[in-house]
């Protein structure tokens, strides 16, 4: 009879601990699939896109540097030269409606220059100073892109007065460029957001909060150079003065 009683007790229990793992194994699955459900929707039910912005503009600022040298056989007479150059330089950027506070002259170089010396027979025996060579630049920064444009491409008068000026090509810049690209970052933004609501739209979905953000490349290229004048790091073009600027926006947003 105790045998009996024994028996019966070792199934009850054995039928109560199987109960409690069962149940134990059901709310364990129940947790990882709501789990698995949840991580599902945060990592595959949002949307993405990028929208990009571009404007032409033109340039309000241009940069010119000239050089120009003296030679001499004395460093006195090679600067009283250069210094006369110097002046006409100046008074011929002035009569084309250039303001001196605009014009500024670098420090002059000054190179001491050597002949070779040769025998009969071509052999080398030395040298013996030469003379002396100075070398000037001049630089003109100014919001007078058309008269700067001229006077880099006309410096014939120059040459007449005896002022060897070799004239480099003009840097074009533009003055407000920060506001420029804050204009350029919002409607890339809101073109970015237009293409999400359609395609969420299309898609039967609604769109949620904003989950992530990012800025491309800032691009600044001469105007109708077409996209083989962007680069990865960012273009920025000095040499023409019609551009065109761009960027990018990429915006993710969850559905609803």
């Amino acid at each position: 009879m105790e045998q009996n009683n024994i028996e019966k007790t070792n199934k009850k229990n054995s039928w109560v601990s199987a109960l409690i793992i069962g149940i134990c194994i059901i709310i364990s699955c129940a947790a990882i699939a709501f789990g698995l459900a949840h991580f599902k929707s945060d990592s595959e039910h949002t949307i993405a896109a990028t929208g990009s912005a571009s404007v032409d503009f033109e340039a309000d600022t241009i940069i010119w540097r000239g050089t120009y040298s003296a030679w001499a056989l004395s460093s006195r007479d090679a600067y009283k030269k250069i210094r006369r150059d110097a002046d006409t330089v100046m008074d011929y950027l002035l009569e084309n409606d250039l303001e001196e506070d605009e014009i500024v002259f670098n420090s002059v170089d000054i190179t001491k220059n050597y002949r070779d010396n040769y025998d009969d027979n071509g052999n080398y025996i030395g040298s013996e100073p030469n003379g002396y060579t100075l070398t000037q630049s001049v630089v003109i920064t100014s919001e007078d892109v058309d008269s700067v444009e001229m006077i880099s491409r006309d410096i014939s008068s120059l040459l007449d007065e005896g002022v060897e000026l070799t004239s480099g090509s003009p840097e074009y810049y533009y003055s407000d460029l920060d506001a420029l690209k804050l204009d350029l970052i919002d409607k890339a933004s809101e073109n970015a957001k237009e293409r999400i609501d359609i395609i969420a739209h299309n898609a039967g979905a609604g769109v949620g909060k904003l989950k992530n953000s990012s800025l491309g490349v800032f691009q600044i290229t001469a105007k109708n150079s077409g996209t083989a004048s962007y680069s990865y790091d960012g273009a920025f073009d000095n040499t023409s003065r019609n551009k065109t600027a761009s960027i990018t926006v990429r915006l993710e947003y969850d559905l609803k």
